[in-house]
């Protein structure tokens, strides 16, 4: 993959036997706030870390720390996995949910808290009115007063940390990347249109190809996931899950056609290495 500012690639989806082909283009957002793109002829090289299982026992972990800005999300443990997933973190992805279904969920796995580091910037993403209101509490450091999350304290989560430490994905970016990329059936099902979004690494992976020249994908969903546990934290066995709300299937095709169209690099290994 060379450095560019602007990527085409055509891409040829679909489910069973409907496919379709669509033109996108993959073009920096150069005004961007996430990274300093002010440095001509710069390279900027990033790595998205999922949490799924094909990363235990991986070694890739000096490989991630390699690139220039390390995206992570929800659970994402390191203590114990350093030399699978690598240490550092430059974007931590999150709605508000998430980040308090991951403390819950994987709290005994090992994510005690989230990331915490003078420069790590937290990424929300607008899912409700949840994210929206406790991002405001983070920069302005007060006690959340209003909604489900009331009388939390987003310091407790982050820290203190000032106003530039925290991005939201703006909702049209996520309209335009659901339907160009990831418009799934689930879409047009009565009984899931409304629960529909793209997985959280899903968008921090579309996200990174949007802002920088070359992006690497680890512990994404492959072909042969079923080889794998659902975490690379997981203490024993654990087969990958599938929500209403997600279509990580369809989501793993675009990876794969993506990593074959040489738009990013998508790690794959078998089941037995």
């Amino acid at each position: 993959m060379q450095c560019q500012g602007c990527r085409t690639v055509k891409y040829t989806g679909g489910r069973n036997s409907q496919s379709h082909v669509g033109r996108y283009q993959l073009q920096h957002r150069w005004f961007s706030l996430l990274i300093d793109h002010s440095l001509p002829g710069r390279c900027v090289r990033c790595a998205v870390v999922g949490n799924g299982g094909i990363l235990r026992g991986s070694r890739q972990g000096k490989n991630i720390d390699s690139h220039d800005f390390i995206f992570r999300m929800n659970g994402a443990v390191i203590k114990g996995f350093e030399e699978d997933v690598g240490t550092k973190i430059s974007f931590y992805g999150l709605t508000a949910n998430t980040l308090k279904n991951s403390l819950s969920r994987y709290w005994s796995d090992g994510f005690t808290k989230v990331p915490q580091s003078p420069e790590i910037k937290y990424i929300f993403i607008p899912s409700n009115l949840r994210d929206y209101v406790m991002m405001e509490a983070a920069i302005q450091g007060r006690t959340i007063h209003i909604g489900s999350d009331e009388g939390d304290s987003p310091n407790n989560y982050f820290g203190h940390k000032p106003a530039e430490n925290f991005k939201m994905l703006h909702p049209e970016f996520i309209s335009y990347v659901t339907h160009s990329f990831l418009s799934s059936h689930l879409m047009t099902n009565i009984t899931t249109s409304d629960l529909y979004m793209l997985s959280t690494g899903a968008l921090m992976l579309l996200t990174a190809l949007h802002t920088c020249d070359q992006v690497s994908a680890y512990g994404f969903i492959t072909r042969n996931y079923a080889a794998f546990s659902d975490h690379y934290y997981d203490s024993e066995m654990r087969p990958l899950r599938f929500f209403a709300n997600h279509d990580l299937q369809m989501e793993g095709h675009l990876w794969e056609a993506l990593h074959l169209r040489r738009i990013l690099r998508l790690y794959q290994r078998g089941g037995d290495s």
